[in-house]
């Protein structure tokens, strides 16, 4: 008998309809029964790639003998984290605050107004080390509910209380980091850094997009060679380790060893985005052959296996799959030679590190790539034969959900790699997602003045969006105006923007993560700090300056130095960090204004729009367009475009800086100097000064 979370939009929540608990939905409805029923509240908060999500619902939901004990005496709620981040963060915050540690899934015991009194994360079905089944919880807070209600209560009021408070404590103040403060953070990282086998900091370890972005920028600041080492440094290990899927691409979600070698299954679409960003700057600071390979198996693994039939991308693959983790990934040595043959098994086994011990559960190995391959025809012929034997295998579940700000992400990332790559499927794929945003996320609250965080199969989900789905998009909208050249996406990153300021400010130059007419909580969390994703106070500030550097908006610039003061006093938490300072970078180097003119048949406005893509000066705002006689629209909205005619009619690059701009040059090797493009291999072609007819 399917229970109250049957219509959810949620693959999560429906994964949980069949529960025998008598789940439902975060809503007033909810609280309204607890208080008519005079019973505590039971808030389950997970999302659909969580494992030990599974094993909860697993060894406890799904018990008809549980569900019997809790429905009469809780009402219980389910949340999708990655549906309503807003709730998440609210209670993630008070499970930290009241454990010590947080995570999913979190477990939270509450009041009639959504005051938790009791928080915690896994609990088993029998009582293991030190804690509680999840029955004996249960009964435990059934007794407290009962006996002690008052000192409850009190309890609950004070945590809020603490919650709401400390809100407060994140307010900025002062102006954006200097560069000494910046490159004293480079100082702060290496401290931490892994020298031996990449990243930051002990077991687990999980990708740091945002930091490798931070060090990337500054490195081309002031050639730091501890920067870029420390980037390339992660991004070879974590691309050679388990954590990259080597036959196939796109990384999982963290590792739990510090040597990169056996991951968390899941595959998130969020990390991939940014992760392919990252490699992509790497590629393009460096020409490294293998960043510039897993820029390609990244950008693949997005279009082949998150894409949507909407054109939108999934959220997440589980890590599970046949109920064991991991095993659609692993291998054993005699598989690869039932797949391969004695002789290119053997050697696959050797190139990929799949060893009759294994690295992984029960012989399995996961596969490394720790060398290149001695014969890249061979690792291709025998590659193939091993993606065709693994599509018999079960697939791990698809997380479908379409949400906003990791969408927005991947259109920033797809749209850099069409370009960088010379790709058209990538700028497509890009220009489908933005569509699908346009079209769905946007249709309906076009009228009422909001962005929806989540569709699924087309439908758009009832809740709004939150401030990182408006600064990830209109992030998104931007990169693509600089792709493409069409000025509508300029305009709607506009109206997004706009919604940011009106209704997300804390008044001190900062942002909350929610409305100010949103849902209320206990709370209205605000943090300028990265977690998986960027800060969506920072990536407002991101979005903010680069719409400031392309429309010549003063109040959208104000409002980013406004947001970006706070990570002065974000600069010794650097690991946590990495969006704030790597805007912070962008703001310190102007940004650059790059501004291409000439005809969309001209071949030559799409090689300096190359090298343009190219720069790693560490503020880039590029703007395509200009000559056409309808590009009217482009200089009206564009005012990066206003007034810069062809030389001897031909494309023509402008960059300018600080209010400052150089000479109008025609030739990539001179808009390479301008903005910092290195002179690589791969940007011969358009580096070299062309000879004129």
């Amino acid at each position: 008998m399917a229970n109250r979370l049957s219509d959810s939009t949620s693959p999560y929540l429906l994964q949980h309809a069949e529960n025998p608990v008598d789940w439902r939905e975060w809503g007033e409805d909810a609280f309204e029964d607890a208080r008519r029923r005079d019973v505590p509240i039971l808030i389950s908060v997970g999302y659909s790639a969580c494992h030990w999500c599974h094993v909860m619902a697993h060894e406890s939901f799904e018990d008809v003998a549980l569900a019997d004990y809790l429905n009469p005496r809780f009402v219980a709620i389910k949340v999708d984290r990655e549906e309503r981040p807003d709730i998440d963060a609210v209670y993630m915050a008070a499970t930290q605050a009241m454990t010590g540690r947080g995570g999913w899934p979190m477990t939270v015991f509450a009041d009639h107004d959504g005051q938790p009194f009791y928080t915690g994360t896994y609990f088993p079905p029998r009582p293991s080390h030190g804690t509680p089944s999840f029955r004996q919880l249960l009964e435990s807070v059934d007794d407290a509910w009962r006996t002690r209600r008052t000192e409850l209560e009190a309890g609950a009021a004070h945590i809020a209380e603490s919650l709401r408070a400390s809100t407060l404590e994140v307010a900025p103040v002062g102006e954006p980091p200097s560069a000494s403060a910046l490159d004293g953070c480079v100082d702060i990282l290496a401290r931490t850094y892994d020298g031996t086998r990449g990243g930051f900091g002990q077991a687990p370890k999980f990708p740091p997009p945002m930091v490798l972005e931070f060090l990337l920028r500054n490195h081309a600041r002031t050639n730091d060679p501890r920067a870029m080492a420390m980037v390339e440094g992660t991004c070879e290990a974590m691309a050679r380790g388990g954590m990259y899927d080597q036959i196939s691409g796109g990384f999982s979600r963290y590792s739990v060893d510090a040597d990169w070698i056996v991951p968390h299954f899941e595959k998130m679409l969020y990390d991939n985005a940014l992760l392919l960003r990252a490699y992509l700057h790497w590629y393009r600071a460096t020409g490294s052959p293998l960043a510039q390979r897993v820029c390609v198996g990244t950008a693949n693994f997005l279009l082949e296996e998150l894409m949507t039939p909407e054109g939108g991308f999934a959220s997440a693959l589980d890590a599970d799959s046949e109920g064991v983790e991991g095993r659609f990934y692993a291998w054993t040595p005699d598989q690869l030679r039932a797949v391969l043959g004695d002789s290119d098994g053997a050697w696959a086994a050797e190139l990929l590190g799949v060893t009759d011990a294994g690295t992984f559960d029960d012989g399995l190995s996961v596969l490394q790539m720790r060398h290149d391959p001695d014969d890249e025809t061979r690792w291709a012929h025998c590659r193939d034969r091993m993606l065709g034997a693994r599509a018999h295998r079960v697939r791990p579940g698809r997380d479908d959900k379409v949400v906003a700000a990791w969408n927005g992400l991947a259109v920033s990332a797809l749209a850099e790699s069409a370009i960088l790559l010379d790709e058209p499927r990538y700028l497509d794929a890009a220009i489908g997602a933005a569509q699908l945003i346009r079209e769905v996320h946007l249709a309906e609250p076009r009228r009422s003045g909001r962005l929806r965080r989540v569709s699924r199969d087309g439908r758009v989900g009832a809740h709004g969006g939150v401030l990182d789905d408006h600064a990830c998009v209109a992030a998104g909208f931007l990169s693509l105006f600089s792709a493409t050249g069409d000025t509508q996406w300029v305009h709607l990153a506009g109206e997004l923007l706009d919604e940011v300021l009106n209704h997300y400010g804390d008044g001190q130059g900062g942002f909350f993560d929610v409305a100010d007419d949103g849902p209320a909580l206990i709370s209205r969390p605000q943090d300028p700090t990265d977690n998986a994703t960027p800060s969506g106070w920072t990536a407002a500030a991101d979005a903010l300056l680069t719409y400031a550097a392309l429309t010549g908006s003063e109040r959208h610039r104000d409002a980013a130095e406004a947001a970006l003061a706070v990570t002065t006093t974000l600069t010794k938490y650097a690991r946590f960090a990495g969006w704030g300072l790597s805007v912070a970078e962008a703001w310190l180097d102007g940004p650059r204004e790059v501004a291409i003119v000439g005809t969309v048949t001209d071949p030559h406005r799409r090689v300096l729009q190359r090298v343009a893509f190219g720069g790693t000066a560490a503020g880039l705002a590029i703007a395509i367009g200009g000559v056409e006689p309808t590009d009217a629209d482009s200089t009206d909205v564009v005012a990066l475009l206003r007034d810069r005619p062809r030389v001897e009619s031909r494309s023509t690059a402008y960059v300018c800086r600080h209010f400052t701009c150089h000479a109008p040059v025609t030739e990539p090797h001179d808009l390479a100097v301008q903005v910092s493009a290195p002179i690589w291999e791969a940007f011969a072609a358009y580096s070299q000064p062309r000879t004129r007819n």
